[in-house]
């Protein structure tokens, strides 16, 4: 068999200390690059890599398997480790599944001219391998297998398969990058079972600890709410893609909306809800109804153009839970404690005003051109505020001593009790 090592000179770099750190740096590389070359395109200002499908295949293929399957795959390879109590992910395993992720972006951005052949091999290669590879772990423990995280993993490797088929056939490509909408959605409200227990417990407690009078009271993501919402992206990923324009998709659309805010009765906990981490979590859900209510509205009565609702689902649901994730998952396994510093709520509140500065745009009469470009320097000044504040945590040595994924350590060496990522 083929042995894997990390080259010498990276041999014991902090970068490599957990498999989310290149991982999430590469996420709020792509997230900056991303968005500077599309908002420098729509000025006029250089053209965009000639991909098979055109500009808008491009940006929606490198949002959906460059900054979002990165933050996917540094997730998962960190987290299910983790909850299924398994060993840690191996270093020159997760390291070249990243030289993967980038051989896998510098083919497609060159796919006019090798043709499509090595950009499929590349990104089909890698969603197919998180579900692969993560598989034994996932269904390790008979009475604790994690079927939605596997499910929710190989519908997006599927996502891929069928977009690279298409392009090979010469097709249009686009709905199978709706559908990645879709997986990556479900996925989204997965992590964000796990990662909002404890961000909302530790908010009641804090605010218990503060008045003792105050009857204590616990969060739960219980899951019949959380899995009734996937369901109904489910049904209407399925209907978009059979049946594309009907209206049969915009009432499942607004039965998606409905089943997120049906979540959200279990997270009126009063005032510790309005703690940075517990709103931004919160409001992730508000932003993802949202733009299934906007998709509804646009199916039935035509009020407002699909990208609306597309751009609330993926500036608001997928970037700020992104953002969430690399700060809440990435500092705590990085050894450090969550950021208290203002930087934090003004990038997530940037992310916000971006998806709804999106929205925006799209009503007839409102100025287009120039709330397009308001939403995107604001997804650009979020993210590069948390490449300047996080790229720094990830590149260098943790400070509590630690050499590997866990929590921040004592002074004895001993986890503390921040929160976990999975």
């Amino acid at each position: 068999m083929l042995k894997l090592t990390v080259p010498a000179r990276w041999q014991g770099a902090p970068w490599l200390l957990c498999a989310f750190r290149p991982f999430f740096l590469a996420t709020l590389a792509s997230a900056a690059l991303l968005m500077g070359v599309w908002l420098g395109y729509l000025r006029g200002l250089w053209p965009l890599p000639a991909v098979p499908g055109g500009p808008l295949v491009w940006h929606a293929h490198e949002l959906l398997f460059g900054f979002g399957l990165a933050a996917v795959a540094g997730f998962v390879l960190t987290a299910v480790p983790e909850f299924t109590r398994t060993a840690p992910v191996s270093r020159p395993l997760f390291f070249w599944l990243l030289v993967l992720w980038l051989l896998a972006r510098a083919s497609f951005w060159l796919s006019g001219l090798l043709g499509p052949w090595p950009a499929a091999i590349c990104n089909v290669g890698l969603a197919l391998a998180l579900p692969l590879l993560l598989a034994r772990r996932l269904f390790a423990e008979p009475s604790r297998r994690q079927w939605a995280f596997a499910a929710g993993l190989l519908s997006f490797a599927l996502t891929a398969i069928g977009f690279y088929s298409d392009l090979l056939q010469g097709l249009p490509p686009m709905r199978w990058l709706h559908a990645g909408i879709g997986a990556m959605l479900a996925l989204v409200l997965i992590a964000l079972s796990r990662i909002s227990m404890r961000i909302v417990n530790d908010a009641l407690e804090a605010r218990q600890a503060g008045d003792p009078q105050d009857e204590p009271v616990i969060y739960r993501a219980l899951p019949p709410r959380r899995n009734l919402a996937i369901f109904c992206i489910a049904l209407y990923t399925l209907a978009e893609f059979l049946l594309p324009g009907a209206r049969v998709g915009g009432w499942l659309a607004l039965a998606c909306a409905a089943a997120l805010l049906n979540i959200l009765n279990d997270w009126h906990v009063g005032r510790a809800l309005f703690t940075r981490w517990a709103l931004s979590l919160y409001l992730i859900y508000w932003l993802m109804a949202l733009g299934y209510a906007a998709l509804g509205a646009s199916l039935l009565w035509q009020a407002l153009p699909m990208s609306a609702g597309r751009h609330l689902l993926t500036i608001g649901g997928m970037g700020l839970s992104v953002f969430a994730v690399l700060n809440i998952a990435g500092r705590t396994h990085s050894g450090e404690e969550l950021d208290p510093r203002a930087w934090v709520p003004l990038s997530a509140a940037l992310l916000v005003a971006g998806a709804l500065l999106r929205l925006a745009a799209s009503l007839p009469g409102w100025p287009y051109l120039t709330l397009l470009a308001a939403s995107g320097l604001s997804w650009l000044l979020a993210f590069g505020l948390a490449g300047y504040h996080l790229g720094a945590v990830f590149i260098r040595p943790r400070r509590d001593g630690g050499q590997g994924c866990e929590e921040p350590l004592d002074a004895h060496g001993q986890e503390g009790t921040a929160p976990r990522c999975g």
